[in-house]
Order: structure tokens, then sequence, then C-alpha cells
């Protein structure tokens, strides 16, 4: 065993681990599941119309499409994980108004 095999081991280790991090997006994900939550429980109390319910569903989806989009190459760069970030900020956004908005669902 020469002396570059645990030099060379550490190395491809650093890139592994690299490689890994800049594929997934574990806060996206996360994210992503705390918005949807946040969505089932709107529908549950009642504070989201049906309309509402389907326009946050729909934008949900456009995220995790752009997620799948991002991700087709294999490498999510800074650029696409800030757009991320943006859009799923402005579904914060949009969650929060239609939950609080006095809108019912009326039973009848």
């Amino acid at each position: 065993m020469s002396l570059r095999t645990p030099f060379i081991a550490l190395a491809l280790a650093v890139v592994a681990t690299t490689a890994a991090q800049a594929h997934g997006t574990p806060r996206v994900d996360e994210r992503q599941a705390q918005q949807t939550q946040r969505i089932h429980q709107g529908v549950a109390s009642g504070q989201l119309t049906a309309r509402e319910t389907l326009r946050l569903r729909q934008q949900q989806r456009g995220i995790q499409r752009y997620e799948r989009q991002a991700k087709a190459d294999g490498l999510v760069s800074a650029r696409e994980r800030q757009h991320l970030h943006a859009m799923q900020t402005a579904a914060s956004r949009d969650i929060r108004w239609q939950k609080h908005d006095r809108q019912q669902r009326y039973w009848r």
C-alpha cells in the first residue's frame, strides 16, 4: 500500500459527499411537506374554500415540477436553488393569506 492510496480515498470521499449534497434538496423537500400539511390543515378546519385549495395545490405542483427540472441535469445550481426558495416563499405567503382572508367553506 503506497502513501498515495489514503489520499486518493479521502479525495474520492470528499468528491462523493459534495456531489451528493449538490444533487439533493432536503430543505426544499422539507418545506414542501410543511406547506402541504398547512394546506391540509386549512381544508380540515374550513379555512380554505375549494377554489383556494385548488389554486394552492396547483402552486405546489408547479414548485415540484420546477424542482424536478432543476434536478434533471444531476446538479441543482445555486441560482436554481435560490429560485426554488423564492417560489416557496411566495407559496407560503399565499397559504397564509388564503387561510386568514375570512373566507370559509360553508357546510349545509
